[in-house]
């Protein structure tokens, strides 16, 4: 055997899954425990419907999927299929259900997966149980389809058992054995200890109860979810096969449907949320059948049954024969919990996951531990490391947990504000931009400012177009308004919800060296705008490391996984310490050309452009309030970020607005900083690039110090440096009122070539702005291009950048 000693907890799909990928990456010293029987264990793979549709607003989860049907449609037990791919048809009953599917079909075409928006014949064609005069038209995917989830259990735990993989059902799991923050191994009913070097908690809805095992909250929810069976449906009769239909979504509806020879399964998200706590789940031996199956409530059923038969007249004729409430895993932003934890080294999660998704992420759970890196998947949305605190809290949990399941089917909007529990973060400016009308948007738990109603008079006699109504929705033309206005006058902007860390220690500019990508051993002063690379040369993150002393660092970083990245490298000798400062400080963003006239008169120090060059910082008093201030801007305007502490904010924000007020200057929101930055091509971690991409390909290859001595990923950069297929390129748009909203596929004639990452209205220059990934050979300026917006192409042209000051004069006057 080969590998370090592995103990799998759980042996459902996504267990079963990580043992067949890593036993086939060559560890065999592999051990998986289940409380229940192989290969229906109990959990929620043995009672799961199985329907797989791969269409998801997530590139990553679409690509989770379709790695699961490639291997389950590979798969057989005994010639009996683990995959029946019969298709995936969507429908919609309202109009608006109608624009949704060709959002969704956008999404799907981005991720490079087949579909085609069908009309009402198809659609009773492709499902002839329709009422054709109740659809409006259809989604299909043609190779979505039907998971046989307990067969998929025991194909990839015979292929695992194969190589040497031992499986021992019925052990349920009682402790996880740690020593000196490592884990050692668990303990079962069964007595005796098996030891692990690492252990990987597959546990589903028993999840949350076995990592605190291991000291490790997991923010996850089991809900229960109707499934329904009918009795015989007599236009079935005589079907031999078990599905011959697509699977049927009807989202209007929260319902979903699936063939069993002449009978029709239900499911269900119409319902009130059920929770049940993952510490009230009884043990396999302990419950009355199936553990993860609830006693089936029919007055919950009751809509559903009735829209059933409107939608599928045939069942009419039949009757509801047996019904679940079966539990799944639901977590607060409805993405799975994957990774190591953070204070238990060797106990990783592999959580959250549904039959959808679990071939892929066992794939990428397996190359994650083998290599130390997951290359076949962006990881980055579904990091179990990725919440702040708040987000663990357990009122936090189940609120947002619930919501999701009510959600589960509804559109969207991407700036959709989040629900209770809300407010959690403020920063002090908050009463000062409650009075200014301020129209709040959650970003990380914190109530930042979209726009201010305060400002709507300036929108009067500007030239602000009116997006169409789905870009309008959680929109004012003041965004506009602010967004002049900053390239006129000055702007405040509230900047605290930027993640702030502290890096300190006689080690502390070698450490960060290391780290990344751009030479930060620079004089007291400087600021660094630079990457975090993983080791495959891959972004995790694009930072600001601002040098305040000689052992003394003030990075400003994207969020919790950049905290998680650096805690783990610290030095084993103690020379850095990292720690994050976010909540005791805050942040105003003072930017525009007449920034400096409000700033000067208030300080103590001097802001002239020598005696604070760009990319500085220095400490001075503005006012009464101390205050770091580093010469940046992502607005593309002569400004500095000021940083305080939390007690004094409110202070700084009063002295502040109160000097610009004079001279025009007014607060202004995310939705006019957003505009303002893509004029000057700056990216965005995590929507413009993300783990998947290296700097060559993002256009940060700036950022880069190929001279500079051994960083992460420096070694895999420079085999990625040759072979650059693919970049971020900025298009520009004519029509105003065809504002994109990322995700977008983009076309070249009928081909779909790539997909828009962020898109606004360019309010300086007059145009819509999309950033794209495209093939290398299709970013040349001037190039037609079209983007799918929904059911219409928007005609989109290739352009040089930056589309606003490309010599820099703004911002370094």
């Amino acid at each position: 055997m080969t590998g370090p000693r592995v103990v799998i907890i759980g042996a459902g799909v996504v267990g079963a899954a990580l043992a067949d990928e890593l036993s086939a990456a060559g560890w065999t010293d592999i051990t998986v425990v289940d409380q229940g029987p192989l290969p229906a264990t109990g959990g929620s793979s043995s009672h799961a419907p199985g329907l797989v549709f791969q269409t998801n607003p997530s590139k990553t989860m679409t690509e989770l999927a379709r790695y699961t049907v490639d291997k389950l449609g590979s798969l057989d037990v005994d010639g009996q299929p683990c995959f029946l791919q019969v298709g995936g048809l969507e429908v919609a009953t309202t109009p608006e259900r109608l624009a949704e599917l060709h959002r969704r079909h956008g999404w799907v075409t981005s991720w490079g997966v087949e579909a085609r928006i069908v009309g009402p014949d198809e659609c009773a064609a492709l499902h002839p149980l329709l009422d054709r005069s109740r659809v409006l038209g259809g989604l299909f995917v043609p190779t979505d389809g039907l998971a046989k989830a307990v067969l998929a259990v025991e194909a990839q735990t015979r292929r695992a058992a194969g190589r040497g993989v031992r499986f021992l059902e019925r052990h349920e799991v009682l402790a996880v054995t740690r020593d000196d923050g490592r884990v050692t191994g668990v303990v079962t009913d069964r007595g005796g200890a098996l030891a692990a070097d690492v252990v990987v908690c597959c546990a589903g809805i028993w999840g949350p109860r076995v990592a605190r095992m291991a000291g490790m909250e997991l923010p996850l929810t089991p809900l229960a979810h109707q499934l329904a069976w009918t009795g015989p449906v007599p236009a079935l009769a005589g079907e031999t096969e078990e599905a011959v239909r697509p699977i049927l979504r009807h989202q209007d509806a929260d319902l979903y449907y699936r063939d069993r020879h002449d009978r029709i399964g239900i499911g269900s998200y119409g319902h009130r949320p059920m929770p049940v706590s993952a510490d009230d789940i009884a043990a396999f031996g302990d419950a009355d059948g199936m553990p993860s199956v609830l006693k089936f409530t029919e007055e919950d059923f009751a809509d559903a049954w009735s829209e059933t038969r409107a939608l599928l007249p045939a069942t009419r004729d039949a009757k509801i024969e047996e019904g679940i409430n079966g539990l799944f895993s639901f977590t607060t932003d409805g993405m799975p919990l994957l990774g190591e934890s953070r204070e238990v080294k060797g106990f990783w999660v592999a959580e959250a996951v549904w039959v959808t998704h679990s071939a892929g992420v066992g794939r990428a759970m397996a190359e994650w531990l083998v290599d130390g890196h997951c290359s076949s998947f962006d990881l980055h949305e579904c990091d179990v490391n990725r919440f702040e605190p708040h987000q663990l809290a357990p009122e936090y949990v189940l609120a947002r947990g619930c919501r999701n399941f009510v959600e589960v089917y509804d559109i969207i909007h991407p700036l959709q504000p989040s629900g209770a529990p809300r407010p959690i973060r403020t920063s002090p400016f908050h009463p000062r931009q409650e009075e200014l009308g301020a129209v709040f948007l959650e970003a990380g738990g914190w109530e930042r400012p979209q726009w201010y109603e305060s400002n709507a008079a300036l929108a009067e006699g500007r030239s602000i177009p009116t997006p169409d109504d789905w870009a309008a929705r959680h929109w004012s033309p003041t965004v506009g308004a602010e967004a002049q206005a900053t390239r006129e006058t000055v702007a405040l902007y509230d900047m605290t919800a930027l993640k702030r860390l502290e890096v300190t220690g006689r080690g502390a500019a070698a450490f960060l060296q290391r780290l990344t990508t751009g030479n930060v051993d620079k004089s007291v002063g400087s600021v660094t705008y630079t990457l975090l690379l993983d080791h495959d040369g891959g972004i995790r993150s694009d930072i600001t490391v601002a040098r305040l002393g000689r052992d003394l660092f003030q990075i400003g970083v994207n969020g919790n996984l950049d905290l998680d990245w650096l805690t783990r490298h610290l030095p084993a000798d103690g020379t850095a310490a990292v720690r994050d400062i976010t909540a005791g400080t805050c942040c105003i963003g003072l930017w525009g050309p007449l920034a400096r006239e409000v700033l000067q008169p208030l300080a103590d120090s001097d802001f002239s452009n020598e005696g604070l060059k760009y990319f500085r910082a220095k400490r001075a008093h503005i006012g009464a309030v101390p205050v770091t201030a580093m010469r940046l801007s992502y607005v593309g305007e002569l400004g500095w970020e000021l940083y305080t502490t939390a007690d004094l904010g409110l202070k700084l924000w009063d002295t502040l607005l109160a000097a610009a007020r004079p001279l025009g200057g007014i607060p202004a929101g995310r939705g006019a900083f957003n505009s303002l930055r893509l004029e000057k091509g700056y990216r965005s971690f995590g929507t413009d690039m993300t783990f998947e991409h290296d700097p060559y390909e993002a256009g940060l290859a700036f950022a880069v110090k190929e001279d500079k001595d051994d960083f992460i990923g420096k070694a895999a950069l420079e085999r990625r440096r040759a072979d650059v297929r693919r970049r971020l390129t900025c298009l520009t748009v004519d029509d105003p009122r065809a504002v994109v909203m990322g995700k977008e596929p983009v076309y070249d004639g009928d081909l779909p070539v790539g997909y828009v990452t962020s898109a606004a209205y360019g309010h300086t220059i007059g145009k819509g702005i999309a950033y794209a990934w495209l093939p290398a050979e299709l970013a040349v300026p001037g190039r037609a291009l079209g983007i799918a917006y929904f059911d219409r192409r928007v005609a989109a042209r290739v352009a040089a950048e930056p589309l606003f000051d490309p010599a820099m004069s703004r911002l370094r006057g």
